[in-house]
């Protein structure tokens, strides 16, 4: 769950207006001087809108599909999966998307369309789902990049999804983009030769005008059946030799041109505009092939916007099936900027042009959707939104996707404040069987001043299903008193990932004047869930506490993942706010700057971290290392969409080319395209020899099953990174890599001495791996102590409790894994092992309910795993089944998940 919000604006992750302010537009985005002036003390003047309150507070309604039960979703959709036919793979792959993006991992929701796109077999899935995968890995912000540059691979290929008909297996093989034509070339020239001998050959002529066309008889003939019988049957045209074509509406340059392609079959010598015409022509006589040629040479020449609307009229009125794909591609693969476009816009919301997409079948459900997610990221209340969620609906042919688009249409609405329609559209998403709607019209209920219908809607939900966290949190709203916070403990205990009830106790803390436990309530979801307006709370407490270092640490970390943040209600930007923060704090230079940020990686603080590049990226925006550095952190954070976006800005501010290509190369292999990261960096080493780029090159390899040969090269590339220039904090982090791949090789010694080299530069980090060396060596005290130090220097210390674990006796395993489920219940590992516990004492219920808890709010592969192999040892083959087929709708391939999958189900099938 994204962000709360108040009255004022749906669906947004800001602390919004509690109260009506003057909306004048001239002085949005700054503090009047005045603000400050008149008041009494510095936390006054830094809060001149107040501090938020609890009865203005509302957590969003997600827009994406939300099974009241994961496991079983996931479970049907491999089931389906498994037993459908090819042609209707591509679309239950989107709906396992659809299902998948309420759990939040790029990977997976990458993998459904990377699966969507290679089952498509027609032309129109193609083009809008490899658009759709480029639209994922954000190129349109690549500078020097066009919407037609190719990938490499056919995945994304825009020439490769213009072909019809589909090899699952070679859709991730290269493509052919960027090869010398030369067969072409040479069928040019034959065309310029075989023009010479036109006249001696010519036996009709075709009169336009006073113009004459010499043709070849037979070869006009061969175009087409209509032309075979105006020249060879009964028709008078059969016995002329001068044929009027005035009035057929071709041009002497075009009829001249139908001469030519009559004995060459070949189109490209001509321009665009008399290859329309053939393309005319040819309709008009019923040339399929010249139309097939026409088209599909057109389709190649559409490079950018202006020639795709240009061409897209033409396309539709011609029914060029190639060129309409083509024009749309374009479109699709310039998002979101495109869709500013009024005249983009007109061909996909204007009722007419949609209409005549759909009779060429170029206006479909995949279609929309992507059109329609990439409307709603960009703003939800313009009406462009609505129009493409309508398209949406119209195309939808199953019942999850009518009740996707009503569900998202209510969304809208929402935001739009259009409470009744919103009603309207989540009871028609309800009626088409999504249960979460009901949240929705719950909401919608409220707005209208129907708070006890709310209630009361949400209390027989939570009575007629099995509840979730979602369940009490939105029936919180409609409470009061001490039900209210009753339902949020639960909603917690339920799903603690819901920021919205940390926020509402935090907020109710400081209406009590408790400040500093307010800090501490929000801190407790900070710690593990990263997020904007969490952070803007934050900082409106410590600015109340008149901590403006901290403030400024908020605000800056807040603006790198949102760099257009608006605070304060959504009336001061972010920036603003910085410039005025910094008044009140200590000034840094460039050196305090790097030794703060030394300071903050070495103790794990990497909120801290990100808020010190912030500062330094201010005041040098073009330095890539910094963007980088910046994209580390963030992925640390789990932060994915704002660290690619950084390692773009990496990329793009580049001042070298063996620069450009590292950076290039993590972003490949962070989509997946591991050898292509691997070229990449190779092609960086053989320009100059650099850190980066042999550290690039060692880790894309070390991420595989290393055998001793791989191994030794990894640690060679690791000790050339050591040799090359660069800071300690990089050089820590290589040490730290090349001591883990020595574990591995058994080369305890040389790996606890890179340990121990990293801690002497403060990488912290590396107390973890020495404490694995002492545990592998028997030597569990030092382990455990190791361990502890960590524990003692790092901000951030759930993985180490957790990791701690593993070197001491039981009862203290058991108080270092609560400690860490309490500061990340998102970590699986002690949930996995408190049920293995519980398992071995014989108590499986208590360990089942261990797993339960937690996949109720994170159903991820190993816990399923874990409960699918106890529900098999107690004897429940369906319950076991059920995990399995959820377990590997997550992870297709997951070996050990496929062999109790197979197990069980032969035993299932021995027992009927």
């Amino acid at each position: 769950m994204h962000g709360f919000k108040l009255f004022d604006r749906f669906k947004s992750t800001q602390v919004h207006a509690l109260s009506p302010q003057d909306n004048n537009s001239g002085s949005r985005g700054k503090l009047s001087k005045s603000k400050f002036t008149n008041s009494g003390s510095g936390a006054q003047a830094l809060l001149p809108y107040g501090l938020p309150t609890t009865e203005l507070l509302e957590p969003p309604i997600d827009s994406y599909l939300k099974p009241i039960d994961y496991v079983e979703s996931l479970a049907e959709i491999h089931r389906r999966l498994n037993t459908c036919s090819l042609t209707d793979k591509s679309i239950l792959c989107i709906e396992q998307y659809s299902i998948l993006r309420g759990l939040g991992d790029p990977k997976l929701l990458r993998r459904c369309l990377c699966a969507a796109r290679q089952y498509a077999f027609d032309v129109h899935s193609k083009a809008v789902l490899s658009a759709w995968l480029r639209f994922e890995r954000r190129e349109d912000e690549f500078i020097g990049v066009s919407s037609k540059d190719c990938s490499g691979y056919i995945l994304e290929c825009p020439m490769a999804a213009l072909v019809s008909g589909y090899d699952p297996n070679s859709i991730y093989d290269r493509c052919q983009c960027g090869q010398d034509d030369l067969e072409a070339f040479g069928s040019q020239m034959l065309v310029g030769n075989e023009s010479s001998s036109l006249e001696e050959d010519g036996d009709v002529s075709f009169c336009i005008g006073d113009e004459l066309v010499h043709c070849v008889r037979f070869k006009i003939a061969s175009l087409s059946g209509p032309f075979k019988a105006m020249l060879y049957g009964s028709f008078v045209e059969s016995r002329r030799d001068k044929i009027d074509f005035s009035k057929t509406g071709i041009s002497v340059e075009g009829m001249r041109a139908v001469e030519v392609y009559s004995r060459t079959r070949r189109v490209d010598l001509f321009c665009p505009a008399i290859v329309l015409e053939l393309l005319s022509f040819a309709n008009m006589f019923c040339c399929e092939e010249l139309k097939c040629v026409c088209d599909a040479h057109l389709a190649s020449l559409v490079c950018g916007i202006e020639d795709a609307l240009i061409l897209i009229n033409h396309a539709l009125e011609e029914r060029a099936n190639l060129l309409v794909a083509s024009c749309l591609q374009v479109f699709l693969r310039e998002l979101p900027n495109s869709l500013y476009n009024h005249k983009v816009r007109g061909v996909f919301c204007i009722p007419e042009a949609r209409e005549r997409l759909a009779m060429l079948g170029h206006a479909s459900f995949f279609l929309y959707y992507f059109l329609s997610q990439v409307a709603m990221e960009e703003n939800m209340a313009l009406s462009t939104t609505v129009m493409l969620l309508e398209g949406m609906e119209e195309f939808a042919t199953e019942k999850w996707q009518k009740a996707l688009a009503l569900h998202q249409l209510g969304c809208v609405m929402l935001e739009r404040k259009e409470y009744k329609g919103a009603q309207f559209y989540f009871e028609a998403a309800v009626d088409a069987g999504h249960v979460y709607s009901l949240a929705g019209v719950a909401r919608t209920k409220y707005k209208q001043g129907q708070q006890y219908s709310a209630f009361r809607l949400m209390n027989s939900l939570i009575f007629e299903y099995k509840p979730v966290g979602w369940m009490y949190q939105e029936r919180s709203l409609y409470g009061v008193g001490r039900e209210k916070i009753m339902d949020l403990n639960t909603a917690t205990e339920l799903d603690p990932t819901l920021s919205f009830p940390y926020k509402f106790r935090a907020v109710m803390k400081v209406e009590e004047k408790q400040i500093r436990a307010a800090i501490q309530e929000i801190d407790k979801i900070i710690g593990f869930k990263l997020s904007p307006d969490c952070l803007e709370l934050r900082a409106w407490f410590v600015i109340a506490l008149e901590d403006y270092e901290s403030a400024l640490r908020d605000i800056r970390a807040l603006l790198t993942l949102k760099p257009n943040y608006m605070m304060f209600h959504g009336k001061v930007s972010g920036d603003h706010l910085v410039e005025l923060l910094n008044h009140r704090v200590q000034q840094w230079s460039l050196a305090d700057c790097w030794m703060q940020l030394y300071e903050r990686w070495s103790s794990v603080d990497d909120i801290g971290s990100l808020a010190v590049i912030h500062q330094m990226l201010v005041n040098d925006p073009a330095k890539s290392l910094l963007w980088f550095r910046q994209s580390l952190l963030l992925l640390r954070l789990n932060c994915q969409k704002a660290a690619m976006r950084c390692l773009r800005l990496a990329r793009n501010h580049s001042s070298s080319v063996h620069e450009r290509l590292i950076y290039e190369g993590w972003l490949l292999y962070d989509t997946g395209h591991r050898e292509e990261a691997l070229s990449r960096a190779e092609k960086s080493i053989s320009i100059q020899r650099s850190f980066e780029a042999f550290f690039l090159k060692a880790y894309t390899l070390a991420d595989t099953n290393l055998d001793p040969e791989s191994s030794s090269t990894v640690i060679q590339l690791l000790e050339e990174a050591l040799r090359c220039p660069s800071d300690g904090l990089r050089k820590g982090q290589a040490l730290n890599n090349l001591g883990s791949i020595y574990v591995d090789c058994g080369k305890l010694d040389q790996a606890a001495d890179c340990y121990k080299t990293a801690l002497n530069i403060k990488h912290t980090r590396a107390h973890q791996g020495l404490a694995r060396v002492y545990h592998i060596k028997n030597q569990q005290k030092a382990a455990f102590d190791e361990m502890t130090k960590l524990i003692e220097k790092a901000h951030y210390s759930a993985s180490a409790y957790e990791k701690r674990s593993e070197y001491c006796d039981r009862e203290q395993a058991k108080d270092d894994l609560n400690m860490a489920t309490l500061l990340d219940p998102l970590r699986t590992y002690p949930y996995r092992y408190r049920a293995a516990v519980l398992m071995d004492d014989q108590k499986e219920a208590e360990a089942l309910e261990e797993l339960t808890k937690a996949i109720a709010f994170k159903p991820e592969l190993q816990m399923l795993h874990l409960r699918a192999a106890f529900y098999e040892s107690m004897g429940d083959k369906t319950s076991a089944l059920q995990d399995c087929e959820a377990a590997l709708c997550l992870d297709p391939n997951h070996s050990d998940t496929l062999d109790l999958y197979n197990r069980t189900q032969d035993q299932a099938t021995r027992s009927i």
